[in-house]
């Protein structure tokens, strides 16, 4: 049964107090415990680069020819039988974002989609999908993709298996934001893309704009006068955006790094036979 709206208000009013409740499932063994049970079993969500971000021209064993990682939102936005896009985006709403769009909000894909209420969105096309999707790119957003039990919750939506998630996130207000703070049962589910590395060049000259509210997670420092970037990163690549020497690179080695995200997510949903959306 799908959340009404006084129940999705209170879920904004409380939104801010996120950071204390992730620091006591770390306090308090058993919370994490239970956090991780009842919102976060069974998930796993791939931080994507951003596509400026990487390089493109490598060879891939897909039909589109280059390592560009929004194609694995291309891939189940083409295999979805319902895709369903959100008018608002609940984190920059409830931290009254001013810094980037607060009507690009998630795109949720598969029939457990279907009961999510009328008033919070609109069952959009593939194409409409993709747009929305390059939009939020375009706004500089971060997007990552997976399984979360979380929007089922507050939703009131499922089965978990026939709802992928797909967040678009700025990262002044993101929920995840919290991850070094709550529960590693819980952080060790939301991952960098495989394959992808975040190196810091030579050409460093320690001036500070990757420490300006630009990682999600905290884990570029400074060292001397060099950046540093530390196991935490979840690869998202907007280091390397703002960086206005261009020291920061973000690289996908692996030819079949595209494919590899898709085969890891794939068998956690049920998207049935698709359809024409």
């Amino acid at each position: 049964m799908s959340r009404p709206l006084w129940f999705v208000g209170l879920i904004k009013k409380t939104f801010p107090q996120r950071f204390t409740a992730a620091r006591m499932t770390r306090r308090v063994p058993f919370l994490g415990r239970l956090a991780e049970r009842l919102l976060f079993q069974g998930d796993d969500i791939v931080y994507l680069p951003m596509d400026r971000a990487v390089p493109v021209g490598e060879e891939v064993g897909m039909p589109e020819g280059t390592v560009v990682p929004s194609q694995i939102i291309d891939y189940f936005i083409d295999r979805a039988p319902f895709l369903w896009v959100m008018d608002r985006c609940i984190c920059r709403d409830a931290q009254g974002c001013r810094d980037y769009p607060i009507d690009l909000g998630c795109l949720f894909m598969g029939d457990a989609a279907r009961g999510i209420n009328p008033a919070l969105g609109r069952q959009v096309s593939r194409e409409e999908a993709r747009e929305h999707q390059r939009r939020c790119r375009e706004a500089g957003l971060v997007q990552l993709v997976g399984r979360n039990k979380l929007d089922t919750f507050w939703l009131g939506v499922g089965p978990g298996e026939k709802l992928v998630t797909v967040c678009n996130c700025c990262p002044c207000c993101c929920l995840w934001k919290m991850l070094p703070e709550i529960t590693p049962l819980v952080s060790g589910k939301v991952h960098r893309m495989p394959g992808v590395k975040v190196e810091v060049g030579e050409a460093c000259t320690g001036c500070g704009r990757c420490l300006e509210g630009v990682c999600f997670v905290g884990a570029v420092s400074m060292e001397g006068e060099q950046a540093v970037i530390s196991e935490d990163c979840r690869g998202c690549g907007r280091c390397a955006t703002v960086c206005p020497q261009g020291a920061i690179k973000v690289s996908l080695p692996a030819s079949d790094a595209v494919e590899k995200v898709i085969e890891r997510l794939e068998p956690l949903f049920d998207l049935g036979q698709g359809g024409t959306p």
